[in-house]
This record gives structure tokens, C-alpha cells and sequence, in this order.
């Protein structure tokens, strides 16, 4: 073996969890900045004087770019390949996010949050595109939820460190702080990352230049069981996008008489618990060698611990606390429904049919924000404290109804959908 042969061999490693990294740190920005809405929602009543259901489209805002833009990202990513695409979606995110800091009205505002949305539509397909042209493929579950540890960790980030961060500064100061660190990633991942390992050139993951959008999405739309991994993550996703994303804190802080920074605290467990469970649950699904059997009992007792955590009467702060964090855990396994759909679609698709599956999460997002919004304006009794309207627990309560009423729909696409063995339908190499 030549010198730079096996100096290649040794570096791959290396490489190759560095790109996974730098992908999976975008990740983390991405979560972060699609949560932070939660720590600001009575700032941004009082900035923008607007109410619950214009808030709620306001924190929507970013999920009508995430919907349009999945399926387009995924076909860009297969065909140009995720380092110039990525780059430029990464820094689309950060102007967004600075577009946001200094809007001086709601429709400003809304168009930063739209930019953000656009450029963060291109995070989970860009790491699960990296993670298939440098990784193994029967490494590909237990990354991909690795890739979603740190993703949550950037959604714990969204929540108490930056409810601390905007009391310590101001909210437009921390969100141009943000943006600017997003201008600095962009920068690294043009310089580092390379788009596939060089053993991965007879891989057919790169869409053929003649094909068109239509003729890719054709192929994932003829398959049904593409739809119906989709419906189950939309479903399953929704709660912690709701809860989580923007108005678990404000219920805390109201039924338990919390401060905002401890509320944001409790609500972190949730996604404490789906970093721990993410990679877990693909490791064990790879180790026993089922996928659908493994979301089945993680939605079932992921509702349970929800639904408990809001209706349950008496709940202790500790008690609480476990919930959010059980709930996290167990809902993580839903995302074994990426590795399915990547298991059975052509693999030169890959990016494309998980675009696919990213936009009905999108439209699940892009629907609950303003309808939970509305339903709590509906249930609003007058009271206003600092400029924002506040709502009473009865109120939170009536708007999450929809929260265990999605994990329900989730479980019955369930039954709909085939068990992959965890075995890819069509094969990774060409002959």
C-alpha cells in the first residue's frame, strides 16, 4: 500500500466525524432557533402587540419555508451535493435570523422568521445525505439519531441558556449575537466539508442530471408506504414541536407558578430525554432487528407520559419533571421512521424521499402553532400582564387536547405501515 493510501486510511475517520459534526452542529443551530420562540412569547406579544393566534403565526412563519422547501432540498442536495447547498442554506438561515433581531414590525419579523425556516429546511436532510455518503449502512440508524442528540441539545439550548442569555442582554442584542455565529458556521462548512468519501463513487445517491423534480417525486409518491411513514412522523413530531417549541414554558410558568427560567428548564427535559433516546432507539431497533414494533411502544408510552404531564391532577414539580423527560425519551423512537423511508426507497433518492417525510412535519408545525394560538385566544378571560395576554390553565388545556389526539392518529398510521427488517429494499452499489 502506498504512503498517502494509507495516510487516506487513516485520516477517513477522522473525515468523516468531522463533516458528521460540523452537519450535526447546524442541527443544533437549526433547533435552537426553531424553539426560541417558547423564552421570548411574552416578549414578543409586548414588541410586536400582536395576541396569541398572531404569535403563533408568527413562530409559523418558519415552518411555511420548512414546508415548501423539503422537498426542493432534498432534490438539490442529491444533485449538487450538500457542501455548496448547505453553505448557502446555513448562511440563509443566519440572515433570516438577523432580519428578525432588527424588525421594527410583525410582517418583518415574519419575513426573517420565513428566511430562518428556508435555510433550516436543508439541516436534517443535509446530515442524514452526509451520514449515507460517509458512513456504513448499517451505521445509518445509530447516526442519525446520534445527529438528533445534538440536535436536541440545541433545542435545550433554545430554552433556559438563551431565557438567560436574552435577561442578561435583550432579545434583538441575542438573536444578532446567534446570527452572526451562524454567519461563522456557514464559513466552516465551506472550508471543510467535501460531499462524499472517495470509496463512495459507485454509491448511486446522486440524482442523474436529466431527471427532473417531478420524475423523483413520481417515484416516492408511488410508494405507499412512503406516505405513511411520513403521516406517523407528522403526528408523532407535532407534540414536541407545540409543547416544546413554544407553548409548554407559558403553561408551566402558569399551572405551576414557575418563573420563566425554571419553566424553560422543565420543558428542556424533553428534549434532554429525546438526545439520550435517539440514538438508543436506533441502536436497539439495529439489535433487534425491527423498526416498526420499536415505535409502536415508544408512542404509545411517549402519550402516555404527555398526556399525564397535562391532565393529570396533582402533579408534583418532580413528578413533573420526570414526564417531560420520559416523554422526550420515548417519542425519540419516531425518528427510526427516517432510516425506513431511506430503507425503502431507491437509494439515489435518498435526500429527496426524506424531504418528503420532513414536509409533513412542517405542515403539522405550520398548522398547530396558530391553531393553538387561536384556541387560547378563544378561552382568553382579559388578563394582561406586561403588554401580553396571559392565559389561564383551563385554556391550556383545551388548546393541547390536540396533542394526544395526533399521537393517537400517529398510532393508527402505524398499522398501516410494513416492517423493513431493517434491510434496504433495493441495493446500495451499483453491480
Amino acid at each position: 500500500m502506498k504512503a498517502h493510501d494509507m495516510q487516506d486510511k487513516l485520516n477517513y475517520p477522522f473525515r468523516a466525524w468531522t463533516i458528521w459534526l460540523l452537519s450535526a452542529i447546524f442541527m443544533f443551530y437549526k433547533y435552537a432557533l426553531e424553539v426560541s420562540p417558547s423564552v421570548m412569547t411574552s416578549t414578543l406579544m409586548t414588541a410586536f402587540g400582536i395576541s396569541g393566534a398572531s404569535l403563533g403565526n408568527l413562530a409559523a412563519c418558519y415552518f411555511y419555508a420548512y414546508l415548501l422547501l423539503q422537498i426542493p432540498a432534498g432534490l438539490l442536495l442529491d444533485r449538487f451535493g450538500p457542501r455548496k447547498t448547505t453553505t448557502l442554506a446555513i448562511a440563509l438561515c443566519a440572515a433570516g435570523n438577523l432580519i428578525f433581531a432588527g424588525a421594527d414590525s410583525v410582517f418583518v419579523a415574519g419575513i426573517g422568521r420565513f428566511l430562518t425556516g428556508a435555510g433550516a429546511a436543508f439541516a436534517a436532510v443535509n446530515c442524514l445525505k452526509l451520514i449515507a455518503n460517509w458512513f456504513p449502512f448499517r451505521q445509518f440508524a445509530f447516526m442519525a439519531g446520534l445527529m438528533m442528540t445534538i440536535a436536541m441539545f440545541g433545542a435545550v439550548g433554545g430554552q433556559a441558556p438563551l431565557a438567560a442569555f436574552i435577561k442578561a442582554t435583550e432579545w434583538r442584542q441575542a438573536m444578532e449575537i446567534i446570527g452572526f455565529a451562524g454567519l461563522i458556521l456557514a464559513a466552516l462548512f465551506w472550508v471543510i466539508v467535501r460531499d462524499k468519501a472517495p470509496d463512495h463513487i459507485r454509491e448511486k445517491h446522486i440524482v442523474p442530471a436529466r431527471a427532473s423534480l417531478m420524475e423523483c417525486i413520481r417515484k416516492i409518491f408511488k410508494n405507499p408506504q412512503s406516505w405513511w411513514l411520513s403521516l406517523y412522523s407528522g403526528f408523532a413530531f407535532a407534540p414536541v414541536m407545540v409543547f416544546g417549541g413554544l407553548w409548554g414554558v407559558s403553561f408551566i410558568a402558569e399551572g405551576f407558578n414557575l418563573s420563566h427560567t425554571i419553566s424553560a428548564q422543565t420543558v428542556s427535559l424533553i428534549f434532554i430525554g429525546f438526545a439520550i433516546g435517539a440514538p438508543f432507539f436506533g441502536w436497539y431497533s439495529d439489535r433487534l432487528g425491527r423498526r416498526r414494533s420499536v415505535m409502536l411502544w415508544g408512542t404509545i408510552l411517549g402519550s402516555l407520559a404527555i398526556t399525564a404531564a397535562i391532565y393529570l391532577p396533582g402533579v408534583s414539580f418532580y413528578v413533573l419533571s420526570g414526564l417531560m423527560f420520559l416523554f422526550g425519551f420515548f417519542i425519540s423512537s419516531f425518528l427510526l421512521c427516517f432510516t425506513m423511508i431511506r430503507e425503502i426507497n431507491l437509494p439515489m433518492l435518498a435526500a429527496t424521499a426524506i424531504g418528503f417525510m420532513n414536509a409533513f412535519d412542517a405542515v403539522l408545525g405550520a398548522i398547530s402553532d396558530p391553531l393553538t394560538g387561536m384556541i387560547l385566544d378563544l378561552g382568553w378571560d382579559g388578563k394582561i400582564v406586561d403588554g401580553a395576554r396571559v392565559f389561564s390553565v383551563t385554556s391550556y388545556k383545551v388548546a393541547f387536547l390536540t396533542l394526544p389526539g395526533y399521537l393517537l392518529l400517529s398510532l393508527l398510521t402505524l398499522l398501516k405501515i410494513k416492517e423493513t427488517h431493517c434491510k434496504a429494499a433495493y441495493p446500495t452499489t451499483l453491480p
